[in-house]
């Protein structure tokens, strides 16, 4: 039965925003048919409350607007027209007290009071609906959604981290002009601490390391060495940087690396590194695996 609560009570949600007339029926047990039904009622209502109130939203003070719509639903189950009603006032809850505040959120971030137009959204979904395709189609309106939104966070994350990005390029200018340093694709930078004799990975190939990350401040985000255990993973499952610098290293090397923000998570978070974030680790191959 409780299945069937949780089912009644979707429905009933959506009623609940309808002008109703509906009167209240009242009791009439005659027979044990009628005490059974007015029974299933009753216990079918058991936990309906907390389920309006926590996951539909419905103000309690309302309830006589709840029961309303309960009513009148349950009366025109057969009703097409109304049925179609209800399910557009179901949607229409979900995307005003859910798609959009989660769209805006998404847009422009938790912290920010900017919202897109509404009735654009409307005029759009409505459009998509009817297979309007008078100003766009579906596809284009897919690709233009995702280049749109795509800019507008880019352009968030420059203002709020665009200075990690410059303090990074920065040192990476000024590192590059010192003794010993040396330059791999994609503007990765090492100089050797330890020079090895062995092998050189591919790309595919499981190597294990010691290693030592760093912020451009020092700050240690991650060691193998302060766990006291090397890693192990294909050249290929790390940042792009990682792979460019195993992929020039000898087996017995260690080196200091120093990966451009586009190397490594770019305009990612990931954990203490904030985006833009240029990186430096201390990498020692100790082996290839088989």
């Amino acid at each position: 039965m409780k299945k069937f609560s949780v089912v009644l009570a979707v429905a009933a949600a959506a009623c609940g925003f309808v002008s109703c007339t509906a009167q209240s029926p009242k009791a009439n047990l005659k027979t044990e048919l009628d005490t059974l039904a007015y029974s299933i009622g009753m216990s079918n209502t058991q936990g309906l409350k907390d389920y309006m109130v926590q996951r539909l939203d419905v103000d309690t003070a309302y309830i006589d607007e709840f029961l309303k719509g309960v009513i009148e639903g349950a009366n025109s189950a057969d009703n097409k027209k109304q049925n179609a009603y209800y399910a557009g006032i179901q949607i229409g809850q979900q995307v005003g007290g859910q798609m959009f505040p989660s769209l805006n959120q998404q847009i422009f971030g938790a912290d920010s009071t900017q919202t897109i137009s509404k009735d654009n959204f409307l005029a759009g979904f409505v459009a998509g609906v009817l297979e309007d395709s008078k100003i766009m189609n579906l596809e284009v309106a897919n690709n233009i959604a995702q280049e749109k939104m795509t800019k507008i966070q880019e352009k968030m994350m420059e203002e709020k981290y665009g200075a990690n990005r410059k303090a990074g390029e920065d040192f990476l200018a000024q590192n590059a002009k010192k003794e010993g340093i040396q330059v791999l694709d994609g503007g990765v930078q090492y100089e050797v601490l330890t020079e090895g004799k062995g092998a050189i990975p591919t790309e595919t190939s499981r190597v294990k390391v010691h290693y030592k990350g760093t912020l451009l401040d020092g700050t240690v985000f991650d060691s193998s060495y302060d766990r006291n255990e090397p890693s192990t993973f294909r050249a290929d499952q790390v940042i792009k940087g990682w792979t460019i610098a195993l992929t020039h290293m000898p087996v017995g090397s260690k080196w200091k690396v120093y990966i451009p923000q586009d190397q490594a998570y770019g305009s990612r978070e990931a954990g203490q590194i904030q985006p833009y974030s240029m990186l430096t680790f201390e990498i020692e191959l100790i082996s290839i695996e088989e």
